[in-house]
């Protein structure tokens, strides 16, 4: 079809008369249905055929968590091909894969459509804006004339005390003391994490996870890289696996005690995924296996958390199915999963942490949500930073909850030296037009599961995507690194005709904490 191809009048008259014609068929055979049952009984029909079909992949939505509108035009449109219907100008169609009767699905269509808000009620923001115990330093001379900022990954490398940064360029750099750049390698796809290492016989080593693909994908493109930050032999990378689905997080450990290191990656994927494990083989081979073969698989940590001596892996999966799952060792190769928490599948995970908050010996959860890249592009009540407080034998009390529109990662640490846990939050998805500072915030914990929250005003500086948090300086009070991921395109924004007042250029900036400078810790 060419660009400037017109259908003539008599044929796009007939086809408008064929349109009308299917959703008048459409809506005639609902109401057919309708007729035989009350409103009451239609609704809560939909509602137990929702509990039985809708529940098979995931954690039951209520209806409450969004609004009418984007229910009837985001998320059952978006939801209708997995029971095989295509979504025709408001109306449904059959296919030879559908899988449950028309009137069952317009039965459910109903619940969520007349059984939701009109409108989601989002929470006032409480925070102060001030700096806290912070101030601000970024790289000087940044290139204003080339590529948006477009960074992917922010990390401080403890082993050679440089800040390492990835963008959408496929490009690692390393930063020194002053903030200055170089270039340490060009990959074939963006990097997404890095973990550092060292060893006897590997001073300055790091396991690059390289994505394949910034947007959602089921290519299996990614892959994970050993690389010799240091650059002293030719030969400086070695591939570990390849052919991961979008893979956005990587941990390691030695799960089988042979004495070679394994990794574990979460291949994020679209609408195939999974957590996958690359266990080492004598001569430096691995073999992959799949832990969890659901995609949304966005983070990953390992450590032993039963204490009985063996490496155990926990990760968040925040798509469908969201949720916290733990993989224990079974010692004998492979693991047994649980899970932790479950969250609806309309939350858009983000982050987690685990970490005794409360110091009582006992793992808790730094939760986040906030994906707005989705079928639900609305700011969400929910969405923000969450403490689930480890009751024992593993189950969770939620204990705090903050409200942040576009919520994206929590590190939580004692950045003031008081003897409790702070939290460092970042937003990506804020609320740009009338509150932009919730795109940084600290969570300064000043009585037991009570929290001072200030608002930092750094937005202007960027759009955070990636944060860690590292003693940069050395002085013994841990900073905040923020990578901007400056883009505005269609589908990475909530409100519509929003114009970027941030920096389009900085990759990234510190928070230098001066607490220690201005005597804020225990005891002063």
């Amino acid at each position: 079809m060419t660009k400037n191809f017109r259908m003539p009048v008599n044929r796009l008259c007939l086809l408008k008369v064929m349109v009308l014609s299917i959703a008048m068929f459409t809506i005639s055979c609902s109401n057919n249905n309708n007729n035989t049952q009350s409103k009451e009984e239609y609704l809560a029909d939909g509602k137990k055929l929702a509990t039985t079909h809708c529940s098979s992949c995931h954690q039951l939505p209520d209806p409450s968590l969004l609004d009418s509108a984007t229910w009837e035009t985001g998320i059952m449109p978006a939801m209708a091909p997995k029971f095989g219907f295509k979504s025709f100008m408001g109306n449904y169609l059959v296919s030879a894969s559908t899988s449950i009767s028309k009137e069952d699905w317009y039965k459910i269509v109903a619940y969520y459509k007349n059984t939701s808000p009109k409108k989601l009620i989002i929470p006032k923001p409480t925070a102060v804006k001030d700096w806290a115990i912070f101030s601000l330093r970024q790289p000087q001379n940044t290139n204003r004339k080339g590529l948006q900022a477009m960074t992917t990954m922010v990390a401080y490398n403890p082993n050679d005390h440089f800040i390492y940064t990835g963008n959408a360029g496929n490009n690692l750099y390393k930063w020194n003391s002053d903030l200055q750049p170089t270039l340490v390698k060009k990959f074939q796809s963006p990097v997404t994490d890095i973990n550092f290492f060292k060893s006897k016989n590997q001073v300055n080593r790091a396991v690059i996870t390289c994505i394949g693909f910034l947007p959602p994908s089921d290519a299996l493109k990614g892959k994970l890289i050993n690389i010799n930050l240091n650059r002293s032999a030719k030969n400086d990378s070695t591939l570990i696996t390849d052919s991961l689905p979008r893979p956005v997080k990587s941990a390691y450990a030695d799960f089988n005690k042979d004495g070679l290191t394994d990794y574990v990656s979460c291949g994020f994927g679209r609408n195939n995924g999974g957590l996958y494990l690359m266990q080492q083989q004598a001569g430096g081979q691995f073999t992959k296996k799949i832990l969890r073969a659901l995609p949304g698989a966005t983070q990953v940590f390992t450590g032993d958390f039963n204490h009985d001596g063996w490496p155990d892996i926990a990760c968040l999966f925040a798509q469908a199915d969201e949720g916290i799952w733990m993989f224990l060792n079974d010692k004998k190769g492979g693991f047994t999963s649980q899970n932790l928490l479950r969250f609806p599948s309309v939350y858009g995970s983000s982050s987690f942490q685990l970490i005794d908050f409360n110091h009582d010996g006992l793992l808790d959860i730094v939760y986040t949500c906030g994906d707005n890249n989705d079928f639900s592009p609305v700011f969400k009540p929910y969405h923000g930073v969450y403490i689930f407080t480890n009751q024992g034998n593993w189950k969770f009390k939620q204990t705090y909850f903050y409200h942040i529109n576009g919520c994206s990662k929590a590190i939580a640490a004692d950045f003031d030296h008081d003897g409790d846990l702070d939290i460092a939050v970042i937003a990506f998805f804020p609320d740009f037009k009338y509150y932009p500072e919730e795109g940084f915030t600290y969570h300064e914990q000043t009585a037991p599961g009570k929290f001072k929250v200030h608002a930092i005003p750094v937005n202007q500086y960027g759009r955070w995507i990636a944060m860690d948090v590292a003693d940069v300086d050395h002085d013994g009070y841990p900073d905040i690194i923020l990578g901007n991921f400056s883009f505005t395109a269609k589908g990475l924004m909530v409100q519509k005709d929003i114009e970027p007042n941030w920096d389009l250029y900085q990759p990234f900036i510190v928070l230098h904490n001066d607490a220690k400078s201005i005597g804020v810790s225990k005891g002063k």
